[in-house]
């Protein structure tokens, strides 16, 4: 592995470095995208057979949920080994196919790191817990029990229970702010930084175009050891742990989201500069301060080029009101930051089922919130299924496989149900993703939305995303441009975005009835291509239930 340290050749100055700023990126979690091989787990191969379909859609990058080797303890978010593909998903042969067909269709390709952990059977943490004196015993956060015996403090685990587990070897807690199986890594220790950024480098030299930083406000952790003040009930909320999980009930200031972990960014940025026309977006999970917390990361183009907070994928319903608070709250703490959007992903309940399900159109709802996302300023993620209108997975206790559901079954189910395969074809086996059994099952209610069923039919929610991504590709502004909100009533949201000597007014309508929107006598051009149908009065806009109007200043 090259030193993290090495220089590379100076950047293709014609390259576009800003790529990211905008992008649209298309998740994929590999287990559930599509099989190649009939072992009933999606893989790198399966990808690649469905790039194509992703590069229909119009999307600018795709990011890929972890393949990495891997006791599969949190399905590959514990990683036994950075620099190798796990053979349940294929070989590093097989990942270079990969890229190199992407950037043929297009795309760029982002992969997910995750730093602040690895597996238990990593050799790193092997070698740590064999004793307190060997070169690796400090890569991982050891601590000393306290008098009774019990824990060197009250820090919690998300996944439930305390984030310390006693090791026989050492005679030591070690910290784990997930499952016990991941011990997290001392930031603390610059080598553990060196040997992290050449993991980082080994993947820039393979070609990827970015990363996707798993928790990244949680790498560093107060080396006072510190216990977290409570919270008060009233301040507690369910945006990066569900309600029943007492992990709300503290005030997270010295296990994460610390101010070390600003030099860290800076030096992982300095890496990523050598290179051109790579990005990195970070998970941001504080449910207190996670916009300032995504301000800090992005500021300035030193730290991360964006984050993501969890402010839009939490329980909360989205509306007008929200949408302008979070926007205007990240204008105001991070005026030169940048933000990536989403809806959905692999950890959260998909918006079909978490706001769409009491809608009287369902299918109408999904389209004008994914309009507004995709026209919001900042990037955004979309979630594969999300473009289908997949919704919320029912499971059998049996079917699960994720320990986070499984710990509090059945008030919180987990995770697997935004998880289950992705529907290609509703008369085949599995719906196209596996002639075996899939790891989960695939659902029955899915299949009248699967890929096949929508594709060429210009009601489906799938060719509005199609049709939505180019229209948005056609227009700059809503890409890059600065953001202006208007005074809308009810839940109507209304903004400018200006990108250079284009001016766009969008409307959005996000509940049943009709509404009206006064533009204050503004002269504005209708576009047209995005599939809506508002109408324009004299300096107002008239919309139906769940409708959207775009225009452009003369």
């Amino acid at each position: 592995m090259q030193s993290a340290l090495k220089a590379t050749s100076k950047p293709d100055l014609a390259v576009d470095r800003d790529w990211w700023r905008g992008a649209v990126i298309y998740q994929i979690y590999p287990r559930s995208y599509q099989d190649s091989n009939g072992d009933g787990i999606g893989d790198l191969k399966g990808i690649i057979r469905r790039l194509p379909y992703i590069a229909s859609l119009g999307v600018d990058a795709i990011w890929i949920s972890p393949f990495f080797k891997s006791p599969m303890k949190d399905f590959g978010y514990d990683v036994s080994d950075y620099c190798d593909v796990d053979p349940m998903f294929g070989t590093l042969a097989d990942f270079d196919a990969l890229v190199a067909e992407a950037h043929h269709l297009g795309l760029k390709v982002m992969i997910d790191e995750v730093l602040s952990h690895t597996a238990d059977i990593h050799p790193w943490f092997k070698e740590s817990r064999a004793n307190r004196s060997n070169p690796k015993a400090d890569w991982y956060v050891w601590a000393d029990a306290r008098p009774d015996g019990t824990p060197p403090n009250n820090w919690l685990s998300i996944f439930g229970g305390s984030a310390w587990q006693w090791d026989a070897s050492r005679q030591q807690y070690y910290l784990h702010n997930f499952l016990s199986e991941q011990p997290d890594l001392n930031f603390h220790n610059l080598e553990v930084q060196d040997a992290l950024l050449d993991v980082t480098r080994f993947w820039l030299e393979r070609g990827v175009d970015g990363f996707r930083l798993d928790t990244i406000n949680f790498y560093f952790h107060s080396q006072g050891l510190e216990n977290n003040p409570p919270l008060p009930p009233e301040e507690r909320n369910d945006q990066t742990a569900p309600a029943v999980n007492p992990y709300n009930y503290q005030d997270h200031i010295y296990d994460k989201s610390r101010p070390e972990n600003l030099a860290f960014l800076e030096r992982f940025r300095a890496l990523l500069d050598e290179y051109p026309a790579t990005a990195a977006v970070g998970e941001v999970g504080d449910s207190q301060r996670g916009l300032e917390v995504v301000a800090a990361y992005t500021a300035g183009g030193k730290r991360v080029h964006m984050c993501y907070s969890f402010d839009f994928l939490a329980p909360e319903k989205i509306s007008a009101a929200k949408v302008r608070q979070v926007l205007e709250a990240f204008g105001k703490v991070a005026s030169d930051g940048w933000s990536c959007w989403a809806f959905s992903n692999h950890d959260v309940m998909r918006p079909a089922s978490r706001w769409a399900a009491d809608e009287t159109d369902p299918a109408a709802y999904l389209k004008v919130i994914s309009a507004l996302l995709m026209s919001l300023r900042g990037s955004v993620c979309l979630y594969q299924g999300e473009e289908l209108g997949l919704g919320e997975a029912e499971l059998k206790f049996e079917d699960l496989q994720d320990p986070y559901g499984i710990r509090f079954w059945p008030e919180f189910k987990g995770r697997d149900g935004c998880r289950t395969p992705m529907v290609w074809d509703a008369t085949a086996s599995n719906a196209g993703f596996s002639t075996a059994k899939p790891w989960l099952p695939v659902p029955g209610k899915h299949l009248s939305q699967a890929v096949n069923v929508q594709q060429g039919d210009a009601a489906s929610l799938l060719e509005h995303y199609r049709r939505f991504l180019g229209f948005r590709r056609q227009h700059p502004a809503l890409a890059k441009g600065d953001i202006e909100f208007i005074e809308s009533e009810g839940d109507t949201v209304a903004f400018t975005r200006r990108e250079g000597n284009e001016q766009i007014v969008c409307v959005f309508n996000l509940a049943s009835r009709p509404a009206e929107v006064n533009l204050g006598g503004q002269a504005l051009q209708p576009l047209a291509g995005h599939g809506f149908s508002g109408q324009s009065g004299t300096g107002s806009i008239r919309l139906g239930g769940y409708g959207a109007w775009f225009g452009r200043t003369d």
